[in-house]
């Protein structure tokens, strides 16, 4: 049976020419440098694929048509591996795939999406391809039957292609676990890491400069705690830093400028501002988080383009941004999130783009566009988002986020 590489094989976008010398340096030093990797990688699956014969595209060299196979859509691999045995060696193994596009430097990303039965709650995690919009699903995630999905903290590092799920809490027992497994997207598996010096649920959580770092949380009988410790994933162990200084579980979570932004939220019946608390891993210590910041901090929150913005649970849904200079926030231009977004639900980030996951695992995914003012003296630029919705399959329609997590491979 015939088939035509048109369809199978990506666009090739043609980059224009430069003509200056500098120019025609860098794209010949860049040339060589991928041209290397690429050889590199064809005489490793060379070795793997001794006993088959043929090239991988007629036609082709073989670095040109790795280059152009690593960018074949997932969803298109099992109509592709079946035309020959270098090709099923190739694409009939997720770990061998990403391996190869790690190693020739393509980054795309991918939202991993943690999530629950409604019912059951049975927990389960689904996956979206951001670059083609098409779902998928990773190895089950080794841990306890009867788990509360709410009370774990998830955090990436994107670029390395690796999340992280800390702590939580056996259902109906008020217990907290200690527990760290760490998910490998090139290598499509689970593993388990270090246990935490100390069990928790619905705590504080996030990355920097590749360390994840965990602070507060609840411990047995719903104490509060205020201790804080930092995981090095390279050597796999925990160590305490500075705690605290006040027992406070999390409402919501980020890493901005730096540091670590962590708020306990409005609580009923708003009688009490909320506190907030912020870590500087650079001096390991805590202080109070600015008024405004934690009186304002009234939904899920993500950071772009270096500012914080939340999707507010209220406000009809709208995003707004902090103002560091001003200790306030400002509404973002744009219509609210739309319809089909319903609470609860979870939010992450991309360059210049939000991801929002609502019930039954709609997506809408916000561009966000930066504005500078010229028209006031007191804001200097305004931000600006536009949405649109990713439909789940109807398979999803009784599940319910609790985090979500963009990872590049």
């Amino acid at each position: 049976m015939g088939f035509s590489l048109d369809i199978i094989l990506p666009t090739l976008v043609s980059v224009s020419d430069h003509t200056s010398p500098l120019a025609k340096k860098w794209k010949s030093k860049m040339k060589k440098t991928k041209k290397d990797a690429a050889l590199a990688v064809i005489q490793t699956l060379e070795s793997e694929l001794s006993l088959a014969r043929g090239p991988l595209i007629p036609g082709l060299p073989d670095d040109i048509a790795l280059n152009c196979l690593l960018q074949v859509p997932v969803q298109s691999h099992p109509a592709c591996r079946a035309v020959c045995k270098r090709w099923h060696l190739l694409l009939g193994y997720k770990e061998r795939f990403f391996t190869r596009r790690k190693e020739l430097g393509f980054q795309d990303p991918w939202l991993f999406i943690f999530a629950f039965h409604k019912c059951t709650g049975k927990i389960q995690w689904q996956v979206l391809d951001l670059t083609h919009f098409s779902w998928h699903t990773i190895p089950i995630m080794p841990c306890k039957d009867r788990v509360f999905p709410h009370g774990f903290r998830c955090v990436a590092i994107p670029h390395e292609g690796t999340l992280f799920v800390c702590g939580g809490m056996v259902s109906d027992m008020n217990c907290p676990l200690d527990m760290v497994l760490k998910y490998e997207m090139q290598r499509n598996r689970w593993t388990v890491m270090s246990r935490m010096l100390t069990a928790r649920s619905f705590f504080a959580s996030g990355v920097i400069d590749g360390m994840v770092y965990v602070a507060g949380g609840n411990s047995t009988g719903f104490f509060e705690l205020d201790l804080a410790e930092v995981l090095d994933p390279i050597k796999g162990k925990w160590r305490p830093i500075a705690s605290m200084g006040t027992n406070m579980t999390s409402y919501d979570a980020a890493v901005l400028n730096g540091k670590l932004l962590m708020t306990e939220g409005w609580m009923w019946p708003f009688s009490f501002s909320p506190r907030g608390q912020v870590y500087d891993p650079r001096s390991n210590n805590w202080e109070s988080m600015a008024v405004g910041l934690r009186e304002g901090w009234t939904g899920s929150s993500v950071v772009v383009d270096g500012h914080l913005f939340v999707v507010s649970e209220h406000e009809r849904m709208k995003l707004k941004v902090y103002d560091v200079e001003t200790d306030s926030w400002d509404a973002v231009e744009g219509p609210p999130l739309p319809e089909q977004i319903c609470k609860p639900f979870s939010v992450n980030s991309s360059e210049n783009r939000i991801y929002v996951v609502g019930r039954n695992l709609y997506v809408a995914v916000g561009h966000v566009r930066r504005m500078k003012l010229t028209c006031t003296f007191e804001k200097k630029w305004s931000f600006f988002v536009g949405w649109q919705v990713v439909d789940p399959p109807e398979a999803f329609s009784d599940l319910t986020p609790s985090s979500s997590q963009v990872l590049f491979a």
